[in-house]
């Protein structure tokens, strides 16, 4: 603190002392908010880790499906058969504020409410390996879209938690630190111009005294 810059007076103690009530209480918000966007955070990192190990398993299990439809039928067609999907997805992108953080939220929508109508050819021209591996991967999309979502939230909230740690740093060591700083350099500069000023009124007080009591006994 450069003392040289403190005004050492009661109205600029007063306000510094409001400074500092309100830094404690913003301190004490920005701790809950941390504390609490941490214990959010914990909760996405753990969704975070079951969804993909489950989208992985997924996806895996898709591809040795497919693996093994290639083997029992031509590229050709394994081409045909897929060349003309029949069902569409559409993905809306929406937000929602979760500790001042807007998090994203993906909602899905197909073109039609059956969930087994997802297969673009027959079934007598292809092998069941096929089918398994469509249904696999229809599956496995809305967990897909919610790890999407899991782990963009996470960074979003890992950036938040970070910015909220700094400013509890920077209050809880700083400002806070350098508000009590002040307020004790000008409450002691008051003290000392009271005990000054107390001392100067005794000397006059005495003065005074001592005026009188020569004029008295001259007399």
């Amino acid at each position: 603190m450069s003392q040289a810059q403190v005004n050492p007076t009661r109205m600029e103690l007063t306000r510094l002392k409001k400074k500092l009530v309100t830094a404690r209480k913003g301190h004490k918000l920005l701790k809950d908010k941390r504390d609490e966007l941490m214990r959010r955070f914990m909760e996405l990192v753990k969704e975070n880790r079951i969804l993909r190990e489950k989208v992985e398993k997924g996806i895996a299990q898709s591809n040795k499906n497919f693996a093994l439809a290639a083997a029992v039928m031509s590229d050709e067609e394994v081409k045909t058969a897929l060349l003309a999907p029949k069902q569409s997805v559409s993905v809306d992108a929406s937000s929602k504020n979760v500790m001042s953080v807007n998090v994203p939220v993906f909602d899905y929508k197909t073109r039609t409410a059956d969930k087994n109508d997802i297969f673009s050819y027959g079934f007598v021209s292809t092998s069941a390996d096929l089918d398994s591996a469509v249904q696999s991967l229809s599956d496995v999309f809305p967990d897909m879209l919610r790890l999407a979502e899991v782990e963009k939230s996470c960074a979003m909230m890992a950036a938040e938690i970070e910015k909220t740690r700094r400013r509890v740093n920077a209050l809880e060591h700083v400002m806070i630190p350098d508000y009590m700083e002040k307020i004790r350099y000008i409450t002691m500069k008051l003290d000392e111009n009271e005990r000054s000023t107390q001392i100067r009124l005794l000397k006059v007080k005495d003065m005074m005294l001592e005026k009188n009591y020569n004029e008295k006994h001259s007399k």
